[in-house]
């Protein structure tokens, strides 16, 4: 039997008492975060569809090497990042305890979350919202585009074949149907949300279902800088912090009140400097064309009928070109509503409806705002004097 004398017990009780403080201290530091400092916005960030990701048989390699199979495969995906929302704990009803700050979102996501589905493709996979009842479910035209085998997962772990209903590129939406009735439909916001306000965001990202994500609305009517050249939808679009990777695209971003608020539809990775910067489109926007597809009725946006590019200061040096923001207008169509306003190629278009054009995207986002037959003024430059055209818009179907 060892024996310690009173000197070698002491030691030995202030050696455990100083590990065991060390090991306190050092947890206590790593649960507060290093806060991350705000990124300066690039002009041309690139951009990622959040969905889709490579179906299930390929979700233990990507999730070692992370890629996408959609269009946006060149883009690097983005990393989750930790919401830049942070909530104070609340002070304690009884001391002792401690009222949990996320109490609300528990109850929002049971809620909402046998609403969201995982939509299943032979390319990959992304999100979706069940619509109504009688099994109609909304989701990004690009999770479903050139799909020929279509499967709805639902929170159940239930899987059922979808059919396509109608799809529409423009505004980057699609409706399936599945033969099944009594679904728990969402419920759809039919106004904005205010900036500040909560936004959960829950889908299928890389594979992972009914992943929960946590922000707030970041920002309204928003344009993603170099979109343009890939999706339209990609103009006025509600801004969140709520982390959204690829996978969630078609899923939804929800309110306070349980409501959906968007579907969620971009990011930018952060390659392009950004920390959680997501895209959602808004609600008002989905219900209006998922209504017209289930309707059977054309989807309408108004149409200028112009062939443009930005404006660049070699462009205006060249052709003496004294405004410094603009759009050039490189082809106008036989028949167009431009053409019947008296557009010319060589135009610079300088406003639309009293919106300034500095890039490719304002336009977009000016005629998201309109609709067709709306007449709108149109400021452009043409031999150095400004006119302002009235243009009666058309519809792009």
């Amino acid at each position: 039997m060892h024996r310690y004398s009173p000197i070698r017990l002491l030691s030995a009780l202030i050696l455990v008492a100083i590990m065991v403080t060390g090991c306190v201290t050092t947890s206590s530091a790593s649960s507060t975060p290093t806060p991350t400092p705000t990124p300066t916005p690039t002009p041309a960030a690139p951009v990622a569809n959040a969905g889709t990701t490579p179906p299930p048989a390929q979700l233990a390699a990507s999730t070692q090497a992370p890629t996408t199979n959609d269009s946006s495969a060149a883009t690097p995906i983005a990393v989750p990042q930790p919401s830049s929302a942070t909530t104070t704990p609340a002070a304690t009803a009884n001391p002792g305890t401690a009222i949990d700050p996320f109490a609300p979102v528990v109850s929002i996501v049971k809620q909402v979350q046998p609403s969201v589905v995982t939509v299943l493709t032979e390319n990959g996979l992304g999100s979706g919202i069940v619509y109504n009842a009688d099994g109609m479910i909304v989701t990004n035209n690009h999770v479903v585009a050139g799909a020929t085998s279509l499967t709805v997962a639902f929170a159940s772990g239930e899987q059922v074949p979808a059919t396509l209903v109608g799809t529409d590129p423009i505004g980057d939406v699609a409706v399936l149907k599945v033969d099944k009735t009594g679904l728990p439909a969402a419920s759809f916001e039919t106004a904005l949300p205010q900036v500040g306000q909560l936004a959960v965001a829950i889908g299928s990202p890389l594979g992972f279902e009914d992943t929960v994500t946590v922000g707030i609305v970041s920002g309204l009517q928003r344009t993603i800088p170099g979109s343009a050249q890939e999706s339209q939808a990609l103009v006025d679009l509600i801004q969140t912090d709520a982390a959204i990777s690829p996978g969630n695209s078609g899923g939804a971003l929800v309110d306070a009140n349980s409501k959906v608020i968007g579907m969620n539809v971009a990011y930018i990775p952060p390659s392009a400097s950004a920390v959680s910067i997501g895209f959602a489109i808004p609600a008002v926007t989905v219900s209006a064309i998922a209504d017209d597809l289930i309707a059977g009725k054309p989807v309408q946006h108004a149409f200028l009928g112009i062939r443009y590019g930005q404006l660049t200061p070699q462009i205006a040096q060249q052709y003496s070109i004294s405004s410094d923001h603009g759009l050039v207008v490189l082809e106008v169509q036989s028949g167009s509503p431009a053409e019947s306003a008296g557009m010319k190629p060589g135009d610079v278009i300088l406003s639309v409806a009293g919106q300034a054009m500095n890039q490719v995207e304002d336009l977009l986002a000016a005629l998201h705002n309109h609709a067709p037959g709306d007449t709108v003024p149109v400021v452009v430059e043409r031999n150095k004097q400004q006119q302002t055209l009235q243009v009666t818009l058309g519809n792009q179907s």
